[in-house]
C-alpha cells in the first residue's frame, strides 16, 4: 500500500457524487501526480483511477422509509469503509455529498489523525441545522459549492472555501440544434420538450409516468415532439417498459446528454442536480418531484426552505415553476408548460433570471478550486 501521506480516501454515493469526485481526482492528480486513491464511488471515479471497494452508487436511494428498507446494506459498508479507513490511515478521507452516510462516518473518524475533508455540502441551512454543530466539531474543512453556505457556514465557525459549482466546468454543448435533432430522428420545425424524470429507479417509477401523461396531453393540443434523457444509472429496460403502452413515440437519448438538452426548448426536469444543467444550458423548465408518503410528510415537518429545485434555492425565488408531490399531477405540468406558449415576456424573464443563477455558481475551473483546498488542509497541522 502507497505511503499514507499520498493516499486519499473517497466516499461518494449517487451518479453526481460520482462525477463530482472523479473530476476533483483528476484535478488533484495534476497538481499532485503522486497521489492515490480509494473509496467508495461509482464508475466515473473508477475511470479516474480510483480503486473502488464497491460501486456505491448502485445503493442510490433517497428519502427517510427508502434508507431504512435498506439500512443492513448500509450498515454492512459503514462498517467496512470504516475499517479499511482504520487500517490505511490515509492522509486525508474526502466526504462527497451523501449526508446521511457521509456525516456519521465523519464523526467515527474523529479520533483518527487524518484530516476529513467534506466537499458538497449537506443541505444543513434547509433542514436540520443544529447539525452545523456536529459538522464543525469533525471536519477539518468544508468545500461549498454556493456562495450563500460558505455565508451560512462562516456564521459558525466552521472552516470553509466556496470552490464554485463543477457542473460550470462539464456542462457544454458542440453540436448544433440541427444536428442533434436530425440524428434523434425529429423535425426542426417544432416545440422539443426534453424529459428529464431523474436518475433514480423510484424516480423514474414516480415521475415518468406523470411526465408521459403530460406529453400525451400537450401533443392532443400543440404542435411539439418530445424526448426522453436518460440518466447513465438507469436501464433502459425500465425506461421502455414505463413508456410501453404510450399514445405517442418518445426517443430516448442515452449519450451526449448536453447537446439533447440543448437542443431543447423547454425541459419537464425531476428536481436535483439536472435542474442545474438545464440552468447553466439556459433553457426554461419546470420541476417536479414525488417522493414516499411517510417521507413527504417528514419534509413538511422539517424543511424549512420555500423551494427545493436548485435552480430555485441558488436563485432564492422561484426562477422557474416547481410542481411537488400531489400537485405534480399530467394535467398541472401540462398547464405550466402551456404557460411558456402565452408568455414570451415570462420566456425571456426566466432565461435572464437562470443566467444570474449560473453567474453565481462561481467560474471554471472549480474542481481545480477544490483540489487547491483539499491540499491546503492537507498541508495544515492537525489540531488536537
Amino acid at each position: 500500500m502507497d505511503k499514507p501521506s499520498n493516499h486519499i480516501v473517497i466516499v461518494a454515493g449517487e451518479d453526481s457524487g460520482d462525477l463530482h469526485a472523479a473530476l476533483l481526482v483528476k484535478a488533484l492528480r495534476e497538481i499532485n501526480p503522486d497521489l492515490t486513491f480509494s473509496g467508495l464511488g461509482g464508475p466515473k471515479m473508477r475511470a479516474a483511477g480510483v480503486e473502488l471497494y464497491t460501486d456505491f452508487t448502485k445503493m442510490a436511494v433517497v428519502g427517510y422509509w427508502e434508507v431504512l428498507k435498506n439500512y443492513g446494506k448500509f450498515r454492512e459498508i459503514f462498517h467496512f469503509i470504516l475499517r479499511k479507513i482504520r487500517e490505511l490511515q490515509p492522509a486525508a478521507v474526502v466526504l462527497v455529498d451523501y449526508p446521511g452516510f457521509n456525516l456519521r462516518l465523519a464523526k467515527k473518524l474523529q479520533p483518527l489523525p487524518t484530516k476529513v475533508v467534506y466537499y458538497i455540502s449537506p443541505q444543513v441551512w434547509a433542514w436540520k441545522t443544529k447539525r452545523v454543530h456536529e459538522i464543525k466539531a469533525t471536519v477539518d474543512r468544508m468545500l461549498v459549492l454556493f456562495e450563500f453556505e460558505k455565508k451560512f457556514y462562516a456564521r459558525f465557525g466552521v472552516d470553509v472555501d466556496f470552490v464554485g459549482h463543477p457542473l460550470v466546468d462539464t456542462v457544454r454543448t458542440d453540436r448544433s440544434r440541427h444536428e442533434v435533432l436530425r440524428e434523434i430522428g425529429l423535425p426542426e420545425d417544432r416545440t422539443t420538450i426534453g424529459l428529464l424524470p431523474g436518475s433514480r429507479i423510484k424516480e423514474i417509477e414516480r415521475h415518468l409516468p406523470v411526465m408521459v401523461a403530460a406529453a400525451e396531453q400537450l401533443h392532443r393540443e400543440l404542435p411539439v415532439q418530445f424526448v426522453l434523457i436518460k440518466a447513465p444509472s438507469i436501464s433502459r429496460s425500465l425506461i421502455d417498459d414505463t413508456l410501453r403502452g404510450a399514445e405517442l413515440e418518445i426517443p430516448v437519448v442515452e449519450e451526449g446528454i448536453y447537446n439533447t438538452i440543448g437542443a431543447c426548448d423547454i425541459c419537464l426536469v425531476s428536481s436535483g442536480t439536472a435542474t442545474l444543467e438545464v440552468a447553466i444550458l439556459g433553457k426554461p423548465m419546470v420541476v417536479m418531484y414525488k417522493t414516499s408518503l411517510p417521507t413527504w410528510l417528514l419534509a413538511k415537518i422539517f424543511v424549512k426552505i420555500p423551494h427545493i429545485a436548485l435552480a430555485n434555492v441558488v436563485g432564492q425565488r422561484e426562477v422557474v415553476p416547481e410542481l411537488l408531490q400531489y400537485d405534480a399531477t399530467p394535467k398541472a405540468l401540462a398547464a405550466k408548460v402551456k404557460e411558456f406558449f402565452s408568455d414570451e415576456i415570462r420566456i425571456a424573464r426566466m432565461k435572464e433570471e437562470l443566467k444570474d443563477v449560473v453567474e453565481s455558481l462561481g467560474t471554471s475551473p472549480a474542481s481545480r478550486a477544490a483540489a487547491e483546498s483539499v491540499l491546503k488542509t492537507l498541508n495544515q497541522p492537525q489540531t488536537l
